[in-house]
C-alpha cells in the first residue's frame, strides 16, 4: 500500500497526525476578500473543534508564482487575527511524495498515457475553479494500441498521465451543501512536462499533513470526486468536506481584481483597516451585528456551520463600515 510517508523521506511539515483543518492559497496574485474569508472560515471550522489549523502554499505550477506574493499573503492572514500551527509548507519542496503517489498508481495498472494537446488537458498543477462539463476527458487514449502510442512518441508529444477511473461514481456527504455524487472522468496525474497536477497533490498532501477537514469554497466542490477517487486508490484517509459559499462581484462573477478595491491593500487606501474587513466578513456570515468589530475570539465563541449561509454574498465596493 502506498504510504506519504516513510521512514527517512519525511519532508518538513507531513509529521503531524490529525492536523485538521487547512488553507492553501497559490502565491500567484494577492488574497481578494473572498479568499480570506474563505481562510477566515477554514480557522473558524478548525479552532473551534479544538484542531490544529495548517497552512500550505500551493506553488507547483511556477511558471505563474511571483517574487513577494507568498510572503504578502501570509501577512494578509495575520492581519485578519489569524495564526496557524507549524511551518507554512510548500508543494514544491515535496515533488518526492507525489513521485511515489505517481509509482504505485502506475505499478497497479491504474494510468496510461495520453498524448493529447496542452489545449485538451485542462487539469493543471494550480488549483482549478470546479470541472466544467467541456473539461471532462472523453478517454481518447485510454484504448490506444502499443503501436498507435509509438506513433505519438514518434512525433514527440510527451505524454501526460491519467487515471483510469472507469467512470466510477463517487457520492460524499458536504458539511453545507449536503449529498453530492458524480461520474468522475480520466482526470490527469501528470502534466506532459512531468510536472505533477493539482488533484493529485492535494491528495497526497492533505493524507501527509494529517488533514480531516478540507474547508475551501464551493467552486471546487467538483473536484471532490476525482481526489476522493485518488484517496481511495492509494489506501488513504478519507477527510470531510465542507464548501462555503462564494463573494461574488456585483456582476454576479466570481469576485475579482476586475472588481475594483478587493484586496486589503486595495481597502486601506479607502481608509479600512483589517479589524473593518473582518467586521464585514463577520456580519456577511452571520457572526457580528451592523457596527460591531468581533475578535477573532468572538467569532470562535460564536461560530456554528448550522448556522452559515448556504448562497453566494454579493460583494459591493462601498465601504465595509
Amino acid at each position: 500500500m502506498y504510504d506519504p510517508v516513510r521512514q527517512g523521506e519525511e519532508p518538513k511539515g507531513v509529521s503531524v497526525p490529525n492536523a485538521g483543518g487547512r488553507f492553501a492559497p497559490s502565491p500567484t496574485g494577492p488574497l481578494h476578500l473572498g479568499n480570506l474569508r474563505t481562510a477566515l472560515l477554514a480557522w473558524l471550522f478548525a479552532r473551534s473543534s479544538g484542531a490544529r489549523f495548517l497552512v500550505r502554499v500551493e506553488d507547483l505550477d511556477r511558471s505563474r508564482v511571483r517574487p513577494g506574493v507568498e510572503e504578502a499573503q501570509l501577512a494578509d492572514l495575520r492581519s485578519l487575527g489569524l495564526d496557524w500551527d507549524g511551518p507554512v509548507v510548500r508543494q514544491s519542496e515535496r515533488m518526492a511524495l507525489y513521485g511515489r503517489a505517481i509509482d504505485s498508481l502506475d505499478s497497479e495498472g491504474l494510468l496510461y498515457p495520453c498524448y493529447c494537446t496542452r489545449a485538451e488537458i485542462r487539469t493543471a498543477a494550480s488549483a482549478p475553479h470546479g470541472i466544467p462539463a467541456t473539461d471532462r476527458y472523453p478517454g481518447t487514449c485510454r484504448g490506444l494500441t502499443a503501436a498507435e502510442r509509438a506513433d505519438r512518441e514518434a512525433s514527440g508529444r510527451p505524454p501526460a498521465l491519467r487515471v483510469r477511473a472507469e467512470g466510477a461514481r463517487v457520492a460524499f456527504e458536504d458539511r453545507l451543501l449536503g449529498r453530492f455524487e458524480e461520474e468522475t472522468d480520466d482526470f490527469v496525474v501528470r502534466r506532459n512536462d512531468g510536472a505533477p497536477a493539482y488533484q493529485l497533490a492535494v491528495v497526497v498532501d492533505d493524507a501527509a499533513q494529517g488533514v480531516d477537514e478540507v474547508v475551501r469554497g464551493a467552486d471546487l466542490v467538483d473536484s471532490t470526486p476525482r481526489q476522493l477517487l485518488l484517496a481511495r486508490l492509494l489506501g488513504l484517509p478519507e477527510p470531510h468536506y465542507a464548501h462555503v459559499p462564494l463573494v461574488l462581484g456585483p456582476d454576479g462573477g466570481r469576485l475579482a481584481k476586475r472588481h475594483g478595491a478587493v484586496t486589503l491593500d486595495d481597502r486601506a487606501a479607502r481608509g479600512e483597516g483589517p479589524v473593518e474587513v473582518r467586521a464585514w466578513m463577520a456580519r456577511s456570515l452571520r457572526l457580528a451585528e451592523a457596527g460591531e468589530t468581533a475578535t477573532p475570539e468572538d467569532l470562535l465563541a460564536r461560530f456554528d456551520p448550522a448556522l452559515l449561509p448556504r448562497v453566494p454574498t454579493l460583494w459591493s465596493p462601498e465601504p465595509a463600515g
